[in-house]
C-alpha cells in the first residue's frame, strides 16, 4: 500500500473496491458466526441427533462416505472464509489495526486490550460450556447397569471418570483447531479482524498453553482409569480401525517436549533448543490424527491445512539466495543489511523478514525488523540486526572483521506485515522506544519523510522518546535515514527526537567509525521479490481453491474404488492407519502441485524484473559519527534541516513518560511503544489510566 494513494481523492474505481472489500468481510464474518453457531451446539443433543444425522444424510456418498460430513463442516466453511479474506486484502487493503485502550498491564498474560479480555472471556466460557454440556448429556445415560454391561469390573464412577477424560480431549481439540492461525505467516483469515502473524504471537502461545493442559489432563485421566480398571495394557494398544491410544501418547511426548522448551526462560536463553524442539510438531499432529483418525481431525485441519500451505511457499522461497549489497556496522554492535529487492514487491512498516545465513547456520531462521520504506528506496530493502544472540554475535563478528570478505551468501523468508497501516489518521505520534526497540519506529519515520513530499497530505507530529544504555547506541539514530541521504529531506516533517543515555553521566568526546561493506553480487543471486508476485492474494486464492479441489478428487477416488470395496460388508476392516496415511499423502500432494506450479509461474516474471535491476552502488561511508557530541557533520548535500538540528541528547537520565504524554493536548495521539516489557507496562498505565482520553495506546513487540 503506498501511503500516498491512501490520501488521495477518492477515485471512483478505488471507493468501488473498498466498498466490495467491506461487503466480503461482512459475509466472510456471517460465515464465521455461523461456524461458531455450529461449535457452541456441538455438544447439545440437538446437534448430536437431529443436525448431524441430517447433515450425514445428505452429505453420504461412496466417495467420501463418513468423512464427508466434517469436511463439509469444518474443512470447506474456513477454507471459504480464507478465500474470501484473500479478496478482502486484493481490494479494499485497508483495516483498523486497533489502537485499543489497555485494560490490563501486568500478569501472566502481558499486556491485554479490553477487547482481547472480552473475546478470551468469551472463549474460555465456550470451554466450559463445551465441557459441560458433553459431560452432562453422557452422565444422564449412565446407570450402575449400563456401566456393568460395558465391563464387570468398571462401576457407574468409573464410567464417569473415563467419560471426563474423553471430554477433556474433545475440549482441547477446540483450542487444537485454532492453534496454527496466528502463526500463518501470509495469513487471510487474521486480517479480517485487524490482526497480524507476528501481532498474534501471543495468542499462538495462549491457546498452546490451553491445548496442552486439557490433552494432559485427557491422558493422564485415562491412564488413571485404566491402572484402577486393571487395564492398563490399553496403553499399548493400536487399534486398526478404532483409537489408536499409543499414537495418542507419542503425540503428547512430543507435545511436552514443544511445551517445555517453549518456557520463557529457556526460549530466551537457548533459542536454539526452542527452535529445533518446535520442528516435533510434525510427529505431534501426525500422531494426533493417528490416534483419533481422519474424520474427527477435519475439526484442526483448517487451520493446519492453511498453515501447510504457507510454509510450502516459504519453503520455495527460502531456496533462493538473494542480492545483499552493502552493511553498515554500528559501533553499538549493531548492523544494517541492504538488499537488493524488486520494484514490485509491496510491504508496510513494521513489516519482519526472516533470514538465513548458511556459513553460521543452514538450519537457524531468525526475524528482524524491517527499517527501509518500499516508496522511498524501491530498490532496497533493509534491516537492522542488535547482537544480541550467539547468531547475530557470530554474523557482526564475521562482517567487522572480515578477510577478504566481499560476499555473503543469504536466504530470506518474507517480509510478512501489516497489509496497511494508519499512523497519518493521528494529530501527534509519539514514539517510546527501549535500545533496539527503534527498528519499528525507523521504518516508520522513513514512510513519513516519503509522505512529507507531498503537500496535500496531513503529516502528524513526530515526538520519538529513545532510552540507549551507553552513548554508543546514539548511532542507532543513523539508521532513521536511508545509506542514500540525498533524497531525504525533514524540512516538512514536524520530528522532534529526544535521546536519553542512562548509564553514561556525559557524553565521550572520541568519535567511533562507521564502516560501510559493500558486497559483489552472483548471477545465481536475485532481487528479494514476492514469491507469488504483485497479485499474490489472487494467487493464494488459486492454489488454496485448486489444491483442496484436488484432495477431494483424490479422496474421492480413493474411497469410491479402493476403500469402498473392501468396507461394503458393513464391517469396517480398512486399516485406520492406511488411511490416514493415504489422506494426508493426497493433502501433500495437491498442495505441492498448485504451490508449485503458481510459482513457476511468476517465477519467469522476476526473473525478467531481476535482470533490469543493477546493483546498487551506496555512497562512501561517514567517517565519523561526531554530530551526537555536538561536532560538525560533513556530507555531500546536508538536508535543510539535520538530524542533529532535530534531536537532544539527555545523559545519566530515563524519560518521563508521564509528562510527555500528559503534556500531549492533540485531539488524538498515538502511543507506540517498543522496548523491554517495564517501558510498555509504564506507558500502557499512563494511557489506560482514565485522566485523558486522546491517547491510544499500541505495544509493538516481536519479543517472543
Amino acid at each position: 500500500m503506498k501511503v500516498v494513494k491512501d490520501q488521495l481523492p477518492p477515485h471512483p474505481g478505488n471507493r468501488i473496491n473498498y466498498m466490495v472489500g467491506k461487503m466480503i468481510r461482512i459475509v466472510a464474518l456471517i460465515v464465521l458466526l455461523g461456524y461458531l453457531m455450529m461449535v457452541i451446539m456441538v455438544p447439545t443433543n440437538t446437534f448430536s441427533q437431529i443436525w448431524l444425522l441430517t447433515i450425514e444424510e445428505k452429505a453420504k456418498a461412496t466417495y467420501f462416505g463418513i468423512q464427508g460430513a466434517p469436511i463439509l463442516i469444518y474443512t470447506f466453511t474456513i477454507l471459504f472464509v480464507a478465500i474470501l479474506g484473500c479478496f478482502y486484502l486484493h481490494l479494499a487493503k485497508t483495516f483498523n489495526k486497533g489502537w485499543r485502550r489497555p485494560m490490563i498491564v501486568k500478569g501472566p498474560l502481558g499486556i491485554v486490550s479490553g477487547i482481547e479480555m472480552v473475546f478470551l472471556t468469551m472463549f474460555i466460557t465456550l470451554l466450559i460450556w463445551s465441557f459441560s454440556n458433553y459431560t452432562q448429556n453422557r452422565f444422564i445415560t449412565i446407570t450402575p447397569e449400563s456401566a456393568e454391561s460395558v465391563n464387570p469390573v468398571v462401576s457407574k464412577q468409573d464410567v464417569k471418570w473415563q467419560v471426563a477424560a474423553l471430554r477433556f480431549g474433545f475440549v482441547g481439540n477446540i483450542c487444537f483447531s485454532l492453534l496454527f492461525f496466528p502463526v500463518t505467516r501470509a495469513s487471510t483469515v487474521l486480517p479480517l479482524f485487524g490482526l497480524t502473524s507476528e501481532g498474534s504471537i501471543k495468542y499462538h502461545m495462549w491457546i498452546g498453553n490451553l491445548v496442552m493442559i486439557f490433552f494432559t489432563g485427557h491422558g493422564i485421566a485415562y491412564i488413571g482409569f485404566w491402572a484402577v480398571t486393571d487395564q492398563i495394557s490399553e496403553v499399548l494398544k493400536w487399534d486398526k480401525s478404532g483409537i489408536s491410544n499409543l499414537a495418542g501418547e507419542l503425540s503428547l511426548l512430543a507435545g511436552f517436549a514443544i511445551w517445555a522448551t517453549a518456557l520463557t526462560r529457556i526460549r530466551r536463553k537457548n533459542f536454539e533448543v526452542f527452535f529445533y524442539t518446535h520442528y516435533l510438531y510434525i510427529l505431534f499432529v501426525l500422531f494426533f490424527i493417528f490416534h483419533v483418525g481422519i474424520s474427527y481431525s477435519y475439526i484442526m485441519l483448517p487451520g493446519f491445512y492453511l498453515f501447510m500451505v504457507d510454509r510450502y511457499l516459504r519453503f520455495l522461497q527460502s531456496r533462493k539466495r538473494v542480492r545483499l549489497v552493502s552493511a553498515r556496522i554500528l559501533p553499538c554492535k549493531t548492523l544494517e543489511l541492504n538488499f537488493s529487492k524488486s520494484p514490485d514487491l509491496r510491504y508496510n512498516s513494521t513489516s519482519i523478514m526472516f533470514i538465513n545465513v548458511p556459513s553460521i547456520s543452514r538450519l537457524q531462521w531468525h526475524p528482524f525488523t524491517v527499517i527501509s520504506n518500499c516508496d522511498l528506496e524501491p530498490e532496497r530493502l533493509s534491516v537492522m540486526i542488535k547482537s544480541e544472540g550467539s547468531w547475530s554475535q557470530k554474523l557482526y563478528k564475521d562482517l567487522s572483521f572480515p578477510i577478504a570478505m566481499d560476499h555473503l551468501e543469504v536466504s530470506v523468508e518474507g517480509p510478512y506485515g501489516p497489509a496497511s497501516t494508519d499512523f497519518l489518521r493521528h494529530d501527534k505520534l509519539v514514539m517510546v522506544s527501549g535500545g533496539s526497540g527503534i527498528t519499528p519506529f525507523i521504518s516508520i519515520i522513513r514512510e513519513l519523510i516519503f509522505a512529507s513530499k507531498t503537500n496535500y497530505i496531513k503529516i502528524p507530529e513526530v515526538l520519538l522518546i529513545c532510552a540507549f544504555r551507553n552513548s554508543s547506541e546514539l548511532a542507532m539514530l543513523e539508521l532513521l535515514l536511508p545509506i542514500s541521504e540525498t533524497q531525504c529531506s525533514l524540512a516538512n516533517l514536524q520530528l522532534k527526537i529526544d535521546a536519553y543515555v542512562t548509564r553514561d553521566k556525559k557524553p565521550f568526546k572520541d568519535s567511533w567509525e562507521l564502516r560501510t561493506l559493500l558486497f559483489k553480487s552472483l548471477t545465481t543471486e536475485a532481487p528479494i521479490s514476492a514469491i507469488l508476485g504483485s497479485k499474490n492474494w489472487l494467487w493464494l486464492v488459486a492454489i488454496i481453491s485448486s489444491s483442496f479441489i484436488i484432495f477431494l478428487i483424490i479422496i474421492g477416488l480413493i474411497t469410491r474404488y479402493y476403500i469402498y470395496p473392501i468396507d461394503q460388508d458393513f464391517k469396517p476392516v480398512f486399516s485406520s492407519a492406511l488411511r490416514i496415511s493415504l489422506t494426508m499423502l493426497a493433502m501433500s500432494i495437491s498442495i505441492a502441485i498448485t504451490a508449485s506450479a503458481a510459482v513457476l509461474w511468476n517465477k519467469e516474471k522476476s526473473r525478467r524484473v531481476s535482470n533490469r535491476i543493477h546493483c546498487i552502488e551506496s555512497p562512501p561511508p561517514l567517517a565519523t559519527l561526531g554530530w551526537y557530541f555536538d561536532a560538525e557533520r560533513e556530507m555531500k548535500s546536508v538536508p535543510i534541516v539535520s538530524l542533529s538540528d532535530v534531536t537532544t541528547v539527555h545523559y545519566g537520565e530515563r524519560p518521563d513518560l508521564k509528562k510527555f504524554l500528559f503534556d500531549c493536548k492533540e485531539s488524538s495521539v498515538g502511543v507506540l511503544v517498543s522496548g523491554p516489557n517495564k517501558m510498555r507496562q509504564e506507558a500502557a498505565t499512563i494511557c489506560s489510566c482514565g485522566l485523558v482520553d486522546n491517547l491510544h495506546f499500541e505495544s509493538i513487540s516481536f519479543s517472543w
